[in-house]
């Protein structure tokens, strides 16, 4: 069975679906925006922990490193 709606209904049914759309579209923008500071905040996480274990060890490795002296040049 086929509905018929008044003009009226129609235009309203036609800018209800557009308002939707607009929200939905902009739901999903706003969606992978968090989804990409997400990411990058991970990544910027990892790379800091690696960074600061990298600094750790080489500090460690300097402390237990013996002391070397030069000659000095004549």
């Amino acid at each position: 069975m086929t509905e018929t709606h008044s003009k009226s209904r129609q235009r309203a049914e036609i800018a209800f679906g557009n308002a939707q759309s607009q929200f939905l579209a902009r739901s999903r923008a706003v969606e992978e925006i968090d989804q990409t500071v997400r990411a990058r905040e991970e990544k910027t996480l990892r790379l800091r922990e690696a960074r600061e274990a990298k600094e750790l060890q080489d500090r460690l490795m300097a402390e237990n490193a013996p002391a070397t002296k030069r000659k000095k040049k004549m």
